[in-house]
Parts: structure tokens; sequence; C-alpha cells
């Protein structure tokens, strides 16, 4: 369908977020923005994200095609991802795919012939502290078994938003593409809500109830060891491999806002593989 005078004001919109000469630097919300108005990556989309920050049409399919976030596909109005990497496998996450694939009628990156549910298998939904997981346009459903996940495939298809486990209420394909696109969600209940639970601060907690605190070996100031806490250590100082590996520093407090006791979990209900 063609593009709107609209989305076309959107896109312009989203441009003037970044400084002049950095425009290409909107193409990812801009692509967002086409999914939203389409449903997918369109030919349309593709040209009208060139034009509007002055690349070339190859450029901006050469990130399309890169990113899998990104669908060259109609995508139907929940696109459901079922986590089958490692984790999520052990714990029984092949299985929850393939009673889904059988109770919808449809295979990976295939839409139901009424065109309301995408399936895929994911990579990874980086949350392998809730396995095995899947979610709904990007919002979590945790801890999943076979019969739980194909409930909650029936109450989509009953035209129902089960609430997730995580994060924020659920939305069609087409509000969360607006929203990753850089648009607020206008629903007054549409606010996240906690975005990590118990499994996610496990180790955490573990290490405030043993006392273990981060420290540096083969220092020579104060401590029970001859080590000091890192955070009393200049970063420069701290041996690389002391440092973890997402840049993190050992024993550093949480960040702010960040609770220090963990909350109850409650009942299960942006590259390649990503």
């Amino acid at each position: 369908m063609p593009l709107t005078d609209e989305t076309r004001a959107a896109a312009r919109e989203i441009i003037a977020r970044y400084p002049v000469g950095r425009e290409r630097s909107a193409l990812l919300p801009m692509l967002h923005l086409v999914q939203a108005a389409e449903g997918c990556v369109t030919a349309e989309g593709v040209d009208l994200c060139a034009r509007e920050i002055g690349i070339t049409a190859a450029e901006v399919s050469a990130v399309a095609t890169f990113y899998t976030m990104y669908k060259r596909r109609p995508v139907g109005d929940w696109l459901v991802s079922v986590c089958t990497n490692l984790s999520c496998a052990l714990m029984g996450g092949q299985e929850v795919y393939d009673r889904i694939s059988k109770k919808l009628g449809v295979g990976h990156d295939q839409t139901t012939p009424d065109g309301s549910i995408t399936l895929e298998h994911a990579e990874c939904l980086a949350a392998c502290d809730y396995a095995p997981v899947m979610t709904v346009n990007y919002e979590f459903y945790d801890g999943v078994d076979e019969g739980a996940a194909e409930g909650l495939v029936e109450a989509l298809q009953r035209g129902e938003r089960p609430l997730p486990t995580r994060g924020g209420p659920l939305c069609t394909f087409a509000e969360v593409s607006r929203q990753l696109a850089g648009f607020e969600d206008p629903r007054p209940e549409g606010i996240a809500g906690p975005g990590f639970l118990e499994p996610s601060v496990a180790g955490l907690t573990l290490a405030e109830q043993a006392g273990w605190r981060g420290e540096v070996a083969g220092s020579s100031a104060a401590g029970p060891a001859g080590a000091v806490p890192v955070e009393d250590v200049p970063v420069e100082d701290v041996p690389p491999d002391r440092v973890p590996a997402d840049g993190a520093r050992s024993g550093a407090t949480p960040a702010a806002g960040a609770p220090t006791t963990t909350p109850a979990a409650p009942a299960a209900t942006k590259s390649k593989g990503a």
C-alpha cells in the first residue's frame, strides 16, 4: 500500500533528531516506522528511507537484510518468537516451538492464513535465566511450558492481549514498531512494568548474603588477604582478566534505582541471530 504523507512527515521528524551530517543515523528507527505502516520493509519503504536520508537503496537494503527485526515479508498482528537456543532448548524450548507450530499450522517465518500470527524460532532472546522463553512482539513470557505456550496462542486467536511476565503491556506489531521508531505509546496503560525479576539478580543476592566483594589479586592494601575492593582501585589499574566482559566493574553497587532485594516472580504465563 502507498506510504502516506503522515508516514513521510514522521520520517522527517525522525531525521530531525540527529545532527546535520549524521542523517544516516536515522535509518534504524525509520525502518521500524516503515514496518509500522506496511507490516514489513517494502521496496517503497526502502526507497523512502534512501531518498529522505540521502543514501542509496542498496545501503538501506544492506541494513534491512542484516538485522532480523526487519521483516521482508508481511508480519501478522502478533509476532510469536520462541527461543530454541541452548539454554531454552535444554529446558524444553524446542518442544514449545513444535507445539505452537502444530497448533497454528505454520513453520518458521510463516504467517497463519488469517494473517494474525507470525511464528519464528529465535536463536536467543537474551533471557537465559528465565528459560524456556517466548516473546510476542518482543514482550517476554518467561518459563513457559508447552501447555502455557499453547494457551497464550489461543488467547491471541481470541483477540485477547495476555499480560507479559515483564516489561510493557502487549502491543500489536504495528504499535510496537512505531514505538521502536521513537514514538510514545499513546495508551494510558502503556507503562512498562518490571524489567527484571528474581532470576536476573540471583547471583547478586547470593553475593550480598555471603558478604562477597570484588577484589584485585596481589594488592598490598588492607584486607585479610591483602586485597582491596575493586571500587577503591582506579579502573586503569584493574587487571584486564578481572574486568567482566560487559565492561562492568566487579563488586560495583547496583545501578541507581535497582533494588537491593529481589521481588517475587509472578507465575509464568535489536544482528543476525538476535
